[in-house]
């Protein structure tokens, strides 16, 4: 049978297809796998296309992935928000305690504020994903306000954090979304892996078929470009989903533009994600990659910032990155420019349960983060979907 996609879902059906004896190709028309998880090695450097973390909480991933043997790097459990004349740490006192007193101090919201998001963080680490997933739908924006934050903090901290998660900055997405992504920060770490995030489809496509530059143009039940196939399973993106499969209904896609940059020295010490309290610019979140992980880039300060709207040029990143960080960045050498107009499939309610169909018909199936939840959890799980569908399809 064939897959046709090697991104985290194809590679993920493919291994569970091959894990219960059945012949596996997987067809990728480009040069490496990964799809929208991919990482360039440039003049020494490891750059993702686009910022990108793993989390060492989603369920999935815990079951098919090696964490040991991706030597993955963490960043803080908070970030430093950008508010007047400095930078706030903000994080979670129960991981990293000794930001207690900078929490409670940060201008980002009022007393009652950070005792309603303690109790967010701890509802959301104690609750199952059935009982997240049981309560009314409605916007990120709408279940925040309904849970008693107010608007300082939903615009201070809320917005500018979920902006480069959600790759939107209106909190239009939906509540459930939020909900398992919370539950998802609570209880794992947000780390990279110190090869980079390639390593994830590397190890998933080690052992298996692969094969690079086979692009497919068409695809008919059981059959793939006009040979025939014992199954079908379309894992490519969900615009190219759309093209093979007409008719099929997909999500409109989020993008984002991420820049990186080169600095002569950290402008901050911690791994963790920087925030703009303020929105006084364009950047939705910036980091110092190798505070975290210095194998990507040995001996040297690499600075990943990412753009969700406004002006992505890199003037207006840079002017915005020495607001962020204090400092003057008019030395910082630009490296490199990612624009990915189709990083994440829109997560707008209504989304139900998230699991749409991954059977088509007899012999076609799909699967995808547009078929799940937008995130790597969501990829992992609809490729073991669709490998169980053509299981059951195939045993029948």
């Amino acid at each position: 049978m064939v897959v046709v996609g090697a991104g985290l879902a194809g590679l993920a059906c493919a291994r569970h297809l091959q894990a219960a004896g059945v012949e596996v190709v997987v067809r990728e028309a480009s040069d490496t796998v990964g799809g929208r998880v991919r990482t360039d090695e440039v003049d020494g450097m490891l750059l993702d296309r686009g910022f990108q973390v793993h989390n060492t909480g989603y369920p999935e991933a815990q079951r098919v992935l090696d964490h040991h043997e991706l030597d993955l790097r963490p960043f803080a459990p908070g970030a430093l928000v950008r508010f007047g004349d400095r930078l706030h740490r903000v994080g979670d006192p129960r991981r990293v305690p000794t930001w207690a007193p900078t929490t409670l101090l940060a201008p980002i919201g009022s007393l009652k504020d950070k005792v309603l998001i303690a109790r967010l963080a701890t509802q959301a680490g104690l609750h199952s994903p059935d009982a997240l997933l049981s309560r009314p739908e409605m916007t990120t924006y709408e279940a925040l306000r309904s849970r008693g934050l107010s608007d300082t903090a939903i615009d201070r901290f809320f917005r500018p954090f979920l902006s480069g998660v959600f790759l939107e900055d209106q909190l239009g997405t939906s509540s459930r979304f939020f909900d398992l992504v919370w539950r998802s920060f609570v209880r794992g770490s947000q780390c990279v892996p110190a090869a980079g995030m390639g390593a994830i489809p590397a190890q998933l496509a080690s052992g298996l078929d692969v094969r690079l530059g086979a692009p497919v143009t068409s695809v008919r039940p059981q059959e793939v470009d006009g040979e025939p196939a014992r199954a079908v399973v379309v894992a490519t993106s969900a615009c190219s989903a759309a093209a093979l499969l007409p008719g099929l209904d997909v999500p409109a896609p989020s993008g984002v533009t991420t820049q990186y940059h080169l600095a002569d020295e950290p402008p901050v010490a911690e791994p963790a994600v920087v925030l703009d309290g303020e929105r006084s610019g364009p950047v939705a979140n910036t980091v110092v990659l190798t505070n975290a992980a210095p194998s990507y880039a040995p001996g040297r300060h690499l600075v990943s910032s990412s753009v969700v709207s406004g002006d992505t040029s890199e003037p207006a990143v840079r002017q915005h990155l020495s607001r962020l960080y204090g400092v003057d960045t008019t030395r910082w050498e630009h490296v490199a420019t990612y624009a990915v107009p189709e990083a994440l499939p829109r997560q707008d309610p209504p989304m139900g349960r998230f699991r749409k169909a991954v059977r088509l018909e007899p012999g076609l199936y799909v699967c995808g983060d547009h078929r799940d939840s937008a995130s790597i959890q969501g990829a992992l799980v609809s490729g073991r979907r669709a490998a169980q569908a053509v299981l059951a399809e195939l045993r029948a």
